[in-house]
């Protein structure tokens, strides 16, 4: 009996220890990232795969320096703007999170009152939820972190400049970011509309998006395939596939280029199995 005791307190202590390990917030910190280099690109640390890209006229990685001074935190290399138009910061991952955080610094200077920043969370494309952050500490390129945490999971983040300085007149709404921690879920899981042998049709990501976005589907055998782009009177816009598919995960990007701005329907029909999602275009 004491042994079998023995044997489960080690079992326990070894769950326990394996759990905790697993989640090990991981660090970001884009000095391995390749310099002078413009968003997409795709960097691993800790065994994670981040996909970053950016709407607008995007980013790029820059040394900390770039401005001529470091604000507080920073080193190395940093996500830095292409312009100094808005822009948001889309990240995907290839695993399960339930935290992220990415220390940022927006273009203030000699400000009373700070910008608010946004990240918002999605789950194979699915709204999961939102956090904001306004500089503790106000003034010029003021430094904090925004952070987010979901206990349910998410697999890819916005990051946007939300609000402007409510007084300050001398701003940019741009900002640059480093340090990137994210938190893996401790717990895999795999949602049945994924499993082998099942035809599925995925949230666009990102979504809403400007003016390019990817649709991924999963044939479950040889199909002839079509996929269709409407608006909102049922009118066909763009026909995105049109021809005959093997088996397997497909994805491919839609342009939007030509498009307003306003709610749009994709439709995928595989064989007899047809499904509809909604995204939106916000230009």
């Amino acid at each position: 009996m004491k042994t079998m005791k023995f044997y489960v307190l080690i079992l326990s202590l070894f769950v326990l220890l394996v759990s905790q390990a697993s989640a090990q917030t991981v660090l970001f910190d884009f000095d391995n990232a390749p310099l002078y280099t413009s968003l997409p690109i795709t960097l691993t640390s800790g065994g994670i795969t981040a996909h970053l890209s950016a709407t607008g006229q995007g980013y790029s990685i820059q040394n900390a320096n770039v401005l001529g001074f470091t604000p507080a935190g920073f080193s190395g290399r940093i996500i830095y703007p292409n312009s100094i138009y808005l822009a948001d910061l889309l990240i995907r991952f290839d695993h399960t999170l339930t935290g992220f955080s990415i220390m940022y610094a927006c273009q203030e200077l000699g400000c009373d009152d700070a910008a608010t920043m946004k990240v918002t969370a999605y789950m194979n494309g699915s709204y999961v939820g939102f956090s904001t952050k306004t500089a503790t500490f106000p003034g010029t390129w003021p430094v904090d972190t925004l952070k987010c945490s979901f206990p349910q999971g998410f697999d890819s983040v916005v990051v946007h400049y939300f609000l402007p300085p409510p007084t300050c007149q001398d701003y940019g709404v741009i900002f640059m970011a480093d340090n990137m921690r994210v938190t893996p879920s401790t717990v895999n899981t795999i949602s049945e509309n994924e499993l082998p042998g099942m035809f599925v049709l995925k949230q666009n990501y990102p979504n809403p998006f400007n003016p390019s976005t990817t649709i991924s589907y999963q044939l479950r055998a040889k199909s002839l395939v079509t996929l269709k782009v409407f608006d909102l009177l049922g009118k066909e816009v763009a026909t995105l596939v049109n021809n005959v598919e093997q088996p397997g995960s497909k994805s491919v990007n839609f342009n939007a280029n030509n498009l307003v701005s306003g709610v749009y329907y994709y439709r995928l029909q595989a064989g007899n199995f047809i499904l509809t999602r909604k995204f939106v275009l916000l230009k």
